[in-house]
């Protein structure tokens, strides 16, 4: 049975008539390969677990080798998508054409009866979590000028998503398990586009697992609003991680109480300790712009999400030598399972909570060239 999806020749799409209908003829060929089933079962060894990579909200990934000796990463998506053939197609032709030096590259296809399958480039250093926050003997790999590359890669990217790609794209899933590492260890973000491929409980579910780690902005939460600004507060909460080598889903032991990593990151600033969350295998790195880089991190947590910039001011922030507005800078927005934790010491001071909103937009910067 061949495979319904982009064809690579007139001659393949004659050849799949029965399976490509009429009406996707001159729509569906063009930017991305054709995968038959079979094609992708002999690359990946019938999907055998040795060659498993990765299993995130949207399927499984197994590394594949191609007939010509390429290897690439096979996604095989899990829940079924809502959409039928013709959209389905028309969302992969959409994914296809989102180009990024920072974006990881779709390659390929297959729909196959219930098949549906993506094919991307092979990243050989795998996921900024396997590296960063797995083994600690990888994370020494990872010096401060590769970190602050990766913060500024990464955001750059989502940026482009949010502010370049028509219509933008929100990612809904930024964490360090989706931001992929090449032989250099450029950073490369996986899964965008992907969200609307699937009915919405399917990727609340998703998301929810990912919100109990920190990453989850407070609105989404409370009251499911997922925009550009929630994008926004996940890239802050992974720029501390990038920072500390600590995961934000995993308690840190603070004053009297363990917390997870981004309120005891803002406990430290209270305390004026911010150095104290840094990861103790990073020697010699610039005191002064980590500690901006951490601020920068607490504007994108804002608990209102008109308090965050967007992701073109988190690039300029990052790349220049601004000077932050300091006094506009609140309590970050902790998700729900912390708000009891952290909502106590907010009462008992004239700091506004956590979870406070503001209709009122800010400036966070004041641009002033050192």
């Amino acid at each position: 049975m061949s495979c319904s999806c982009f064809g690579a020749s007139l001659k393949r799409k004659n050849d799949d008539d029965t399976h490509v209908p009429g009406e996707f003829e001159g729509h569906i060929f063009g930017n991305i390969k054709t995968f038959s089933y079979n094609e992708i079962r002999t690359a990946t060894d019938n999907f055998h677990p040795r060659n498993k990579i990765g299993r995130g909200g949207f399927g499984t990934v197994y590394k594949g080798i191609l007939i010509n000796g390429i290897e690439v990463a096979v996604k095989t998506l899990s829940a079924e998508s809502k959409q039928g053939v013709r959209e389905f197609l028309t969302e992969i032709d959409i994914i296809s054409n989102v180009r990024h030096p920072n974006l990881v590259q779709l390659i390929g296809c297959c729909v196959e009866g219930a098949n549906r399958i993506l094919v991307y480039e092979f990243l050989v250093n795998n996921s900024l979590d396997t590296v960063l926050l797995g083994s600690r003997s990888k994370s020494t790999t990872l010096d401060w000028d590769r970190r602050s590359a990766i913060c500024k890669d990464i955001a750059r990217a989502i940026a482009y998503l949010h502010e370049e790609v028509v219509p933008p794209i929100v990612h809904r899933d930024i964490k360090a398990s989706n931001i992929l590492l090449d032989k250099n260890f450029k950073p490369k973000i996986g899964d965008f586009g992907l969200a609307k491929l699937f009915p919405d409980n399917i990727t609340h579910i998703s998301t929810r697992i990912v919100g109990t780690t920190g990453y989850l902005a407070p609105e989404y939460v409370l009251g499911g609003q997922l925009t550009k600004k929630a994008d926004v507060y996940s890239f802050g909460v992974l720029m501390l991680e990038i920072v500390s080598a600590k995961h934000s889903g995993k308690p840190t032991l603070g004053t009297g109480m363990q917390k997870l990593l981004l309120e005891w990151a803002w406990q430290l600033y209270e305390e004026g300790h911010l150095l104290d969350m840094v990861d103790p295998e990073l020697k010699g790195f610039p005191e002064d712009e980590v500690i901006r880089y951490i601020k920068i991190a607490f504007f994108c947590t804002q608990g209102s999400a008109s308090r965050r910039p967007t992701m073109g001011q988190v690039v300029d922030m990052l790349s220049r030598n601004t000077r932050l507005n300091e006094k506009e800078l609140l309590a970050p927005g902790f998700s729900q399972d912390m708000g009891a934790r952290s909502s106590s010491r907010n009462k008992s001071s004239d700091t506004p909570t956590s979870t406070q909103m503001s209709s009122v937009p800010i400036s966070v910067t004041q641009i002033t060239p050192r």
